[in-house]
């Protein structure tokens, strides 16, 4: 029989996708989600929230690797702040019970998907981030990511499992949300858009690009006891950039507005979104190449795939 591989999140945006993406390179895919869903897949584990208590060993049973992806995540920093405590519970004790129940159940290797905000918000004003640099994460939900890798190193040191840690930027795709969902919507309604003048360089992961990884990742003859990627697209481009792209993609003409960034940076910063869309974000993923991988998909093309299965556009409007 196919091994066995257990998804968290297996619901969510990049949850579904590395379903299918496993499912098609032959993996026997379970699937763990906080849902109880009738009309799930037949091997779908349901009701399980990610905590410091939570009982892993019937999903765990069997299986050979786990892709740790649920998380929680997409709140302003202001709910963040609010919310720190919940954040810990979830994003770093609930990622380390799962992480020992599932050494003690004999897994062989754990994914967890972390983010660039380990590293910190921007590059404005020094080189990309890289796997050798010291951590600043500046919002608790890049904290709690830290916290979880930290934790999770500590664990490999007495286990025989192999942990990778991905940290990403902005992921995009077919069914994504937060920025790239909201860019997304402005542009096919053909919403102006305040960003004509900003000349910045951004690191996006298209979702077909993360999905292949992982499944390099899991069929590496060699894996050390763990390890920590930055990846992202081979092309990293200003945000001005990206949005010509996606409204390429959308068949709509890109509005930028040019707005003197004095201007804008006070209402973006209010929103909690400066470093999001202003402030440059590189990444190097150099390391991730070595392993002998590469991009699947170039940005344009990532982004064609994640507009071509919406409903057609009214052209007239």
């Amino acid at each position: 029989m196919a091994p066995i591989v257990l998804i968290t999140g297996a619901d969510g945006f990049v949850g579904r996708h590395m379903v299918a993406a496993l499912a098609e390179a032959g993996w026997q895919v379970r699937c763990a989600q906080r849902s109880i869903c009738p009309a799930a897949r037949a091997d779908t584990v349901g009701g399980l929230e990610l905590g410091p208590a939570t009982d892993w060993r019937a999903a765990l049973r069997g299986v050979d690797a786990v892709i740790h992806l649920a998380a929680r995540a997409h709140r302003s920093r202001s709910v963040q702040e609010r919310e720190s405590d919940l954040y810990h519970c979830v994003n770093v004790e609930g990622t380390l019970q799962l992480a020992r129940c599932a050494a003690a159940a004999g897994v062989r290797r754990f994914i967890f998907l972390s983010s660039v905000a380990v590293n910190g918000g921007t590059t404005e004003g020094r080189t990309p981030f890289c796997e050798h640099d010291g951590i600043a994460p500046k919002t608790v939900y890049g904290k709690t990511k830290a916290a979880a890798e930290r934790g999770l190193a500590e664990l490999a040191v007495g286990t025989a499992m192999s942990i990778t840690v991905i940290r990403t930027p902005m992921i995009f795709g077919t069914g994504a949300v937060g920025n790239f969902g909201r860019l997304l919507s402005a542009v096919r309604a053909g919403v102006p858009l305040p960003f004509g003048l900003i000349d910045n360089r951004r690191a996006f992961l298209g979702i077909e690009n993360l999905t292949s990884f992982v499944s390099h990742r899991l069929t590496a003859q060699h894996s050390a006891p763990f390890d920590v990627f930055l990846l992202a697209d081979a092309e990293q481009v200003s945000t001005p950039q990206f949005i010509r792209l996606l409204a390429r993609a959308s068949g709509r003409p890109a509005r930028l507005l040019p707005i003197p960034l004095s201007v804008l940076r006070a209402p973006m910063s209010y929103l909690g979104l400066t470093d999001a869309l202003i402030g440059s974000l590189e990444v190097d993923a150099r390391k991730a190449n070595a392993t002998g991988w590469r991009c699947r998909l170039s940005l344009a093309e990532g982004l064609a795939h994640a507009v071509a299965t919406l409903p057609a556009l009214d052209t007239a409007a």
